[in-house]
């Protein structure tokens, strides 16, 4: 098992550094993903000298963006740090920017004057800095990577399984259908039954695999660091809200993972609490980007944001695994019934949601959405809806067959499509299907019946469904 956690990101930043004319990235995401590791890791690969300014740890670098000549800041940059940076040589890293608003409203002027010296940002409670800055941010000068939790597939390298992930990155369409084996298919869900306790956050990853190695227990580890980073989580609330505003920050950061796939209630997280201080709680946690709203939307096209209705919305967690160390869910618990039933369902709805909220493009910021129908003896609610080009595909988490799809079928019925996912605990299949409504109407539509371990790969085998 190797020492380095290979992430998919790393993709993503070769791409960037690639272009020309190349702006400066801005890599943003909660505490503890791995945003510094992910920069490291890259200059490593590149074999790029890295001069790092972290502005936590060294708030007096602040001093050097009180200028915007980029010259002029590396120069004081220099004489405040020892370290010389030499455009075109060396990979320049600004870590903790939230710490230094005016460092962000700099970077234009790197991209203006020196676009040959690369220029990474990385930042976490990044919202809260920009809503108290009093500086417009460099629209159209930087570009933006939006960074979530560990992948599965990442994690399965990470434990030492490079050719499973290889697995399921090069499977085609067509031979979905009997690639994978009892055995093999038995591995895939051993593996996900771990990633959904340990989670995709790089320190918890890191500890469970270095446990692994010295033959100790890897989940009493995991306990600790998950933790640890829970308490970091909390430490933070106060930067960004005090007394009774933190409180209630704290009450909804709690009652989050057990409300996970529930249309959100404010009642839920508290009887005694105005639901309008509660509704700023959860913003909060949002810009934090700790919880994610996933709205309901008419799904009468694209975007789905367009037609997107606040009011009515779910909630996800940051990371499966904290979910399951909030709800005390272990192992042992995961391998006693189907995973899509797992709290009923919610934790699986989790997983697929964390995955499928970063599948799409690296520059888009990430959203997510679902759909629902309120109506006497007719209500229907679809999981997830995903944009597939001009078509919108809808996506159900569920055990059993087909014919439980019932408000995947509505939904077909009425927005058309003839596509569909469903994430489940079999092997994978693709079929043709048709149902017939209580109506009596005939649904004909092609599903996608992908194994839950195959997230990652969703967006790309419904493309090669959708253009065959």
């Amino acid at each position: 098992m190797s020492n380095i956690l290979h992430r998919q990101e790393l993709g993503d930043l070769e791409r960037w550094f690639a272009q020309r004319p190349r702006k400066p990235l801005v890599v943003r995401g909660a505490r503890q993903v791995g945003k510094s590791t992910l920069v490291r890791e890259f200059a490593l690969r590149k074999g790029a000298p890295l001069v790092t300014i972290d502005f936590e740890r060294n708030p007096e670098v602040r001093d050097a963006f009180r200028t915007r000549e980029p010259a002029r800041i590396l120069s004081t940059l220099s004489l405040l740090t020892g370290q010389t940076v030499t455009p075109g040589k060396d990979l320049l890293f600004l870590d903790e920017i939230q710490a230094a608003p005016e460092a962000l409203a700099a970077l234009r002027y790197f991209h203006e004057e020196l676009p040959e010296l690369p220029v990474v940002a990385a930042g976490s409670l990044m919202e809260f800095a920009l809503a108290d800055a009093q500086f417009a941010m460099p629209v159209g000068r930087v570009e933006y990577l939006p960074l979530g939790p560990m992948r599965f597939e990442d994690f399965v390298e990470a434990l030492g399984h490079p050719e499973l992930k290889a697995h399921l990155r090069n499977l085609p369409l067509d031979d979905l259908e009997g690639a994978f084996p009892e055995a093999v298919h038995d591995r895939y869900m051993d593996l996900l039954r771990q990633y959904w306790v340990v989670g995709g956050l790089p320190e918890a990853v890191s500890g469970y695999v270095q446990a692994l190695r010295e033959s100790e227990s890897g989940f009493e580890r995991v306990a600790h660091i998950q933790h640890s980073v829970v308490a970091t989580y909390r430490d933070d609330f106060s930067k960004y809200s005090h007394g009774t505003a933190r409180d209630r920050l704290q009450m909804t950061f709690d009652r989050l993972p057990s409300l996970v796939g529930r249309k959100f209630k404010y009642v839920q997280v508290s009887r005694d609490h105005r639901a309008a201080d509660l509704a700023d709680a959860l913003q909060r946690l949002c810009m934090a980007r700790i919880a994610y709203k996933v709205c309901h939307t008419a799904a009468n096209g694209v975007p789905l944001a367009a037609e997107m209705n606040e009011r009515h919305f779910k909630c996800l967690y940051l990371d499966v695994g904290l979910m399951c160390a909030a709800l005390g869910l272990n192992v042992l618990d995961l391998s006693r019934q189907d995973l899509t039933l797992v709290n009923a369902g919610a934790v699986a709805e989790q997983f697929i949601g964390q995955h499928l909220l970063h599948s799409g493009p690296s520059f888009q910021t990430p959203s997510l959405h679902y759909w629902t129908r309120e109506a006497r003896n007719a209500a229907a609610e679809v999981d997830y809806l995903i944009a597939l080009g001009g078509r919108i595909v809808p996506v159900e988490i569920k055990a059993g067959t087909s014919g439980s799809l019932k408000s995947l079928h509505q939904f077909l019925k009425e927005k058309g499509g003839g596509l569909a996912l469903r994430f489940n605990a079999d092997p994978p299949s693709l079929l043709n299907d048709a149902k017939r409504l209580p109506t009596g109407e005939l649904v004909n539509y092609r599903l996608l019946s992908l194994s839950l371990y195959m997230v990652d790969q969703a967006r790309r085998l419904l493309w090669d469904e959708g253009l065959s």
